[in-house]
């Protein structure tokens, strides 16, 4: 692929900055990331789970929350957001209730942030961990041949990574990408890089848009209904270039109201159209 539109490059720099600024256009940005916690935290009172390392330092490590019934269940592996600089697999567990109620295993990845970590790094780590739940999720009643990749802003950008083809991974039958970031080339001429350190090569070898993309997959994708043009550009352009690569891809329309941090809520309510769907991409729709 050669990326998606350049249309960004008629931007101003401020206007360019502000397309990538997400946190401004939700002022209860952080009481809604509080909540991640709290709804994380609920779950883990009611629900089982274990934490796994797949790697050798702290942060490698992952949640597992085995589906709720017996047999070999279907396996949503969710990577977190926050800019790749922030929040935890401790703040990523909110969608925990829903989906493993509804037959699937939950996994939630944890990875080395930004600066401390290259993106590079973070998406190797990534990458690791998907090898990790292939090889181990059995234990834990998951099906390594059904496994359902899903992420939130640059989590989405990350799930996204863990489905292009050519870097050996294990093969996913699918994911839900909810306003990620999937052509980087933007980014080093905007505040991300004053922690992402990102220079022209590292922003497109870690672009999925510019990589190998999948065919046969079934993709969810979802944007907030308040985001910034640019994030709405990216969701929008990519689910056409996974459609025209071969996958069945469903775009859900954002919930009015619905924002870039709140999207996250959506996806693990029961009944929420962006959470059914993703259910339908796992074969456990209705």
């Amino acid at each position: 692929m050669s990326g998606l539109s350049a249309s960004w490059r008629d931007m101003g720099p401020a206007a360019l900055d502000a397309g990538y600024n997400a946190r401004a256009t939700t002022p209860t940005v952080n009481d809604i990331v509080a909540e991640y916690r709290t709804r994380t935290d609920a779950a883990k009172a009611v629900l089982r789970w274990s934490t796994h390392r797949y790697g050798a330092t702290e942060a490698e490590r992952l949640d597992v929350y085995p589906a709720q019934g017996s047999g070999s269940a279907p396996v949503l592996v969710f990577v977190h957001g926050g800019y790749w600089r922030a929040l935890d697999s401790a703040d990523s567990g909110s969608m925990a209730p829903g989906f493993t109620a509804a037959g699937a295993c939950v996994v939630s990845l944890n990875y080395t942030l930004a600066p401390a970590a290259t993106l590079d790094q973070i998406v190797e780590e990534c990458r690791r961990a998907l090898r990790w739940v292939a090889e181990n999720i059995a234990a834990h009643g998951g099906d390594p041949e059904r496994i359902h990749v899903a992420g939130s802003s640059a989590g989405g950008h990350l799930a996204a990574m863990l489905m292009v083809t050519g870097v050996g991974l294990p093969p996913v039958v699918g994911g839900t990408l909810l306003s990620g970031l999937f052509d980087l080339m933007p980014l080093p001429q905007t505040h991300v890089n004053e922690w992402m350190r990102l220079d022209e090569a590292a922003a497109r070898r870690n672009s999925p848009a510019f990589l190998p993309l999948p065919a046969g997959l079934d993709v969810v994708l979802a944007h907030g209904d308040t985001e910034t043009g640019e994030f709405k550009r990216q969701t929008t352009e990519f689910a056409v270039a996974l459609h025209e690569a071969g996958n069945r891809v469903t775009v859900v329309p954002p919930r009015p109201g619905s924002n870039h941090f709140d999207l996250l809520f959506d996806f693990g309510e029961r009944g929420n159209p962006l959470h059914e769907a993703t259910l339908a991409a796992m074969g456990l729709g209705e």
